[in-house]
């Protein structure tokens, strides 16, 4: 498989339009890089869900997901559904977030998700950290979108559970959905492990990748 790594960064951005977004997408590469680099700095932002029940869990998932950490996270309450329709308070919160971290590598939905709001964000994201390394993971939804990736982060087994675990004991809120369940999560994970040669893995899009490879 072909590798190209710089090891585990100093600084992470992870944004994600809904609770429980920046955790089904790239949980696993969350658990991955903060166990491999203690007291990484970790800043969160979610647009929705925000002053209830959806924002405590948040806050205690991203915890749980950042082990060791630095983590600075914050939720907003745009309305759910409607981000594109709170362009300028999004913008506002992605720019303000931008300008006061500078990270190694951004977490944030793709560009071409079906959702609105995971697509406004990611839009968003791509003109607020214009020369930082930004992947865009993926979600299984009903829309049927997941397409081609290009990029994969391998999990252990250990840490594709832990994953599950985490998002089943995080997200009560969430349990009723018919696809929130443990064969859905491990079986994409599955799937993308296949793909790069590992058993499991999250994998992501790059909008724009440049390399350093004589240096």
């Amino acid at each position: 498989m072909i590798r190209l790594g710089a090891g585990p960064p100093d600084r992470i951005v992870a944004v994600g339009a809904h609770c429980d977004d920046i955790a089904i997408g790239a949980g696993g590469t969350l658990l991955t890089m903060c166990r491999a680099r203690p007291g990484v700095r970790v800043d969160a932002l979610v647009l929705t869900g925000g002053g209830g029940e959806r924002e405590q869990e948040e806050l205690a998932a991203l915890a749980a997901f950042c082990p060791g950490a630095d983590l600075r996270a914050a939720v907003l309450k745009l309305p759910d559904g409607r981000v594109p329709a709170s362009w300028a308070e999004a913008k506002a919160a992605v720019e303000e977030l931008r300008g006061r971290t500078e990270p190694e590598v951004v977490l944030a939905p793709r560009t071409d998700d079906a959702h609105q709001d995971h697509r406004g964000l990611a839009k968003l994201v791509t003109t607020a950290f214009r020369d930082h390394l930004v992947l865009g993971y993926e979600i299984v939804k009903w829309d049927g979108d997941l397409g081609r990736p290009v990029a994969y982060q391998p999990l252990s087994p250990e840490t594709a559970e832990s994953k599950v675990r985490l998002l089943q004991r995080h997200y009560p809120s969430q349990r009723h959905r018919p696809w929130y369940d443990r064969e859905a999560f491990l079986g994409l994970a599955r799937i993308r492990g296949i793909e790069c040669h590992a058993h499991y893995a999250e994998a992501f899009a790059v909008t724009k990748l440049t390399l350093n490879l004589g240096g």
